[in-house]
């Protein structure tokens, strides 16, 4: 009888969490493209400009300070009588250190700029779009009652573990975003430091490496997300030729949640994704 018929439904609830998924990847491909100096409105960054000239200036007395240790240092490394290029090559090194202090803010936000307008040349459309295969639907249209009740039971258990995931990737998104924000004024502390020697000057190599692995992240969580939505809408795996179609119905809904918690996993993991591919 048809009152026993649960594929309908089924289905229904599969399609409406897939469509909460699909509105969750396309909330974070918006997210990713969008500069920081744009996030919520540009209240966030608002802040970061008022804080940031206090940091500027704590930035520019400390170039003296870490120029008069560079100096000393290489003065005594040297244990002869400076030379004019010696001198010439403190004194651009000093000059570079106090404009990239004064200036960081402006180089950050070409950088910000470039990875969303790298973020959007990605195919974000249908290849990101998460969508049951027509002859899957058919079969859970036609299952009886038994198989429909353990499709029922399965289908549940994705829509919670599809849930959870979308809110996860939602809160990795906003999570980069701090991230950035945090780590913007600390810039002219750690560009300060290139005027003293290799040692000091150091600082500001690991922190430039940490802001590009940061930024560079938003490329690293859309390919993982477009890679991973290709996995599911490529269809079922060929070993499964041999299963009856409602086996290979719950073979083909266990590898989208699979996926799906994959693609979390990568995108939670795309920092680490990104320092490693650069040497970061």
């Amino acid at each position: 009888m048809d009152i026993f018929k649960l594929g309908d439904k089924i289905l229904e609830l599969l399609q409406i969490v897939f469509g909460f998924w699909n509105n969750q990847i396309s909330l974070v491909f918006s997210m990713l493209g969008q500069s920081p100096v744009n996030f919520k409105g540009g209240g966030p960054w608002g802040i970061i400009e008022i804080i940031e000239p206090v940091f500027v200036a704590v930035g520019s007395s400390l170039v003296v300070l870490f120029f008069v240790i560079g100096f000393c240092s290489e003065s005594v490394e040297i244990r002869e009588e400076l030379r004019f290029e010696v001198i010439l090559r403190m004194l651009i090194r000093l000059g570079l250190s106090e404009w990239f202090v004064a200036n960081n803010v402006t180089i950050m936000k070409a950088f910000f700029t470039s990875i969303g307008n790298l973020v959007a040349l990605l195919p974000s459309g249908s290849s990101t779009i998460l969508i049951i295969d027509s002859t899957q639907a058919d079969i859970i249209k036609d299952l009886g009652f038994g198989e429909s009740l353990i499709m029922l039971i399965l289908a549940a258990l994705l829509s919670i573990i599809i849930i959870i995931c979308g809110f996860f990737v939602i809160y990795t998104v906003y999570f980069r975003f701090l991230k950035i924000l945090i780590i913007v004024p600390l810039g002219a502390l750690a560009f300060s430091t290139m005027g003293g020697n290799r040692m000091v000057s150091h600082t500001v190599v690991t922190y430039c490496r940490h802001f590009l692995s940061v930024v560079l992240e938003a490329v690293t969580m859309a390919l993982a997300i477009i890679i991973c939505n290709a996995f599911v809408n490529a269809g079922l795996p060929s070993f499964t030729g041999g299963y009856a179609d409602w086996a290979q119905t719950l073979i083909y809904l266990c590898e989208m949640t699979f996926t799906i918690a994959m693609t979390v996993g990568s995108v939670k993991g795309a920092q680490m994704l990104t320092s490693k591919a650069f040497g970061l």
